[in-house]
């Protein structure tokens, strides 16, 4: 519930500054300072939250009318849901069955009283009539979880889909905005083995549901007990006692509006610390290579004496807060109303004695109807409120694929002539600046250059002076915030986006590896030949991967990151292997948890997997790829395998454009066409290998210092 109402909150509109004293409340609990906004009187009257919630959700039905015509889209899923409804809204009406029934004890008694004797008759049929409701509650039951088992599954399949697709498509700079982040978080149903769509039609199947079994239940009992001597007095005392509950319930206190809570207390902020050190077991080799266990044990016992009873989470310390507050009336009086049926029952057994048997009857059916009425009161005016949050979820569901990518498509088609291709590409940067979103500094500044069609450029300089960013403008992972980028003499912002990433092949010095098999990942280079194994083992070869991947157990079926964990309770001891792979008999099996595979491949290993990939998309689309793009492709490569690795370069090059950044100078620089030195984001340098050391400039005092190291 608690994800439910930060959704509620994240789409309130306006600004909330807290400190802004006029309309923002500051109070002190334990370590934490809670900030509270101060509402208008109108937002204060009884009921304007919930009018606003409801509001909104009249804004938000036409998402449900579109999750409903998508769900009639997916197989015999009508049919299903109907079959699942039919269930559900039956169930509900059985209590009241029950009910009447057990209300039928009531003439037995009574006959009891008027003849001194028991109706067996009667009474055989209650009994047969309870047993009978209870064995088809069973079979309802049954019938309600078979049905909703293909229908969840259903329903999370196609959404999964769609959320998949939401997600996909999204562009760098998008993905990696903090708002766009929550906003597909809260796309996702708190529950993995659920959907919000499946949670919508739950909500709406039980809120249905519990107001049938209420309506029922107080016309079975209003006209059981309507002969019945103080019944409906009785009645009335026990359902009133359940309304007022209902009325001074104390609400959530994440209901309460708009709130902030931070913490300054730099003994609480170094006490979490602490606890994620040793809780994290990134830092596990640090704590037992330096011996520093004890000193972290140290102060992690200062600060928790210092701190004492506030060393507690916000929500513990609201809680503690709220327990202390004073005695109320309201409170004292929902003590005494429960009694009062039974101080009523009473007077009434002192002025008719003969009648307490028949009383005690009532009282005893009026007890556990009240029961059953206040769980489901209360359930429903749950169910309501969680029912505006689901409706605002679908709406949530839905907005992810209409959230618009931050890099724009073109509309020209690139390129005009296919074959053109095949000798390379012109790529120019006129007066390029630019900066990461979020970000002050300059990643490029006024960066110009021009390269023509089939010539290698290598862009060398320190780590962090731009290098990598020319690629990424070139991919337009990003648009340049100023200035122009053009391939082949046309603006690149006009050439359509898949047409242009289709006719590059790139390899990013922060690559990635995908939680695929090695056949997957470096087959992902061209995904409509990624099902060839022939292209794939070609593609390992020439980046260097094929004689280790062959030597793996799984070969290029192994998992460098096994997506799904196994699940394993606590094994023999000696046990080494589980599945053929090894078991950890760590942590995770004390606890009856999860094991995974790691391959155990290294750093170099890692890029040789990510280089075969940029080899697969070259090498498979000969004639589609016109320009190649290398971002510090031997940055965790030996020397025998960089010096390998330029060779292959050179050949793969061809007629192609190539850019290619290191900050290590190597053959290829002897061979560029043209040398980009960068320094600050700025290009300082640019040359050939001979013209540059001739000017004896940075570069060529850097290629002095890295030859010296090769020399005896």
């Amino acid at each position: 519930m608690h994800k439910r109402r930060r959704q509620r909150l994240s789409d309130r509109k306006g600004t909330f500054d807290p400190a802004d004293a006029e309309h923002v409340k500051h109070t002190r609990v334990g370590v934490w300072d809670l900030y509270e906004e101060v509402g208008p009187v109108a937002a204060k009257l009884p009921g304007a939250s919930s009018y606003e919630r409801w509001v909104q959700v009249k804004n938000d039905l036409p998402y449900v009318w579109r999750m409903l015509k998508d769900l009639g889209s997916i197989g015999d899923c009508w049919l299903l849901l109907a079959g699942y409804l039919a269930v559900e809204w039956t169930a509900s009406l059985l209590p009241a069955v029950a009910l009447w029934y057990t209300g039928q004890l009531l003439e037995v008694v009574q006959f009891a009283m008027d003849h001194r004797a028991v109706d067996l008759g009667l009474l055989l049929k209650v009994a047969a009539a309870k047993l009978a409701c209870s064995i088809f509650q069973r079979i309802l039951d049954h019938a309600k979880q078979r049905l909703s088992i293909p229908l969840n599954a259903r329903i999370k399949r196609h959404y999964s889909v769609h959320v998949f697709n939401a997600m996909a498509r999204l562009d760098v700079p998008t993905f990696d905005d903090d708002a766009v982040q929550r906003q597909l978080e809260h796309s996702l149903p708190a529950n993995s083995r659920s959907s919000i769509a499946w949670d919508m039609v739950v909500r709406t199947s039980k809120l249905i549901s519990i107001s049938l079994q209420l309506v029922s239940q107080v016309s079975v009992l209003t006209h059981v007990l309507r002969g019945q001597h103080d019944g409906p007095l009785l009645a009335a005392l026990s359902f009133g006692h359940t309304i007022f509950r209902w009325a001074t319930k104390r609400r959530p206190f994440m209901d309460l509006g708009v709130w902030a809570a931070t913490t300054s207390d730099p003994d609480y902020i170094k006490l979490e610390g602490l606890k994620r050190v040793v809780g994290d077991g990134a830092h596990r080799k640090e704590i037992v290579a330096g011996g520093i266990w004890q000193f972290l044990l140290a102060e992690y016992q200062q600060r928790a004496y210092i701190l004492g009873d506030k060393a507690g989470s916000f929500f513990e310390a609201v809680t503690a807060s709220r327990s202390q507050e004073s005695l109320t009336v309201v409170a004292l009086v929902q003590e005494i109303l429960p009694e009062l049926p039974y101080i009523v029952f009473t007077l009434r057994a002192v002025q008719y004695p003969a009648s307490i048997p028949a009383s005690i009857a009532s009282l005893n059916l009026i007890t556990q109807t009240t029961g059953s009425f206040t769980r489901a009161l209360f359930s429903l005016f749950d169910e309501s409120g969680s029912l505006a949050d689901d409706v605002a979820s679908v709406r949530r569901l839905y907005d992810v694929v209409t959230i618009k990518n931050r890099v724009r498509d073109g509309a020209q088609p690139y390129p005009q002539n296919q074959q053109s291709l095949a000798q390379g590409i012109t790529v120019e940067f006129r007066n390029v600046s630019f900066r990461y979103p979020g970000t002050d500094s300059w990643a490029l500044k006024d960066v110009s250059f021009r390269l023509l069609p089939g010539q290698l450029c290598v862009i060398v300089g320190v780590n962090g002076s731009g290098k990598s960013t020319i690629l990424k403008l070139i991919a337009r992972l990003y648009d340049p915030t100023e200035g122009q980028i053009l391939i082949d003499d046309q603006d690149i912002s006009i050439l359509r986006l898949e047409d242009l990433r289709r006719a590059m092949a790139v390899l990013f010095q922060d690559f990635t590896h995908f939680p695929l098999s090695i056949g997957d990942n470096i087959g992902l280079g061209d995904p409509q030949h990624a099902a060839d194994e022939d292209k794939i083992r070609e593609a390992a070869r020439l980046g260097g991967a094929e004689e280790f991947v062959d030597r793996l157990p799984d070969g290029f079926d192994t998992y460098v990151e096994r997506p799904v964990k196994d699940f394993y309770s606590a094994l023999p001891e000696g046990t080494s292997t589980l599945f053929g792979r090894p078991v950890d008999h760590g942590r995770l099996r004390r606890m009856g948890g999860m094991s995974s595979r790691s391959t155990g491949l290294s750093g170099g290993q890692m890029q040789r997997i990510a280089l075969s990939r940029t080899f697969m998309r070259s090498i498979v689309s000969e004639s589609g790829v016109g320009l190649l793009l290398f971002d510090e492709p031997s940055a965790s490569l030996d020397p025998s395998a960089e010096h390998d690795l330029f060779e292959r370069l050179r050949d793969l090059k061809g007629n192609k454009t190539m850019i290619f950044s290191s900050h290590r100078f190597g053959n290829l620089t002897r061979h560029a066409n043209l040398i980009l030195y960068m320094d600050n984001s700025r290009i300082i340098e640019e040359g050939t290998h001979e013209q540059l050391l001739k000017h004896a400039g940075e570069y060529a005092r850097i290629w002095g210092l890295q030859a010296q190291a090769f020399l005896p």
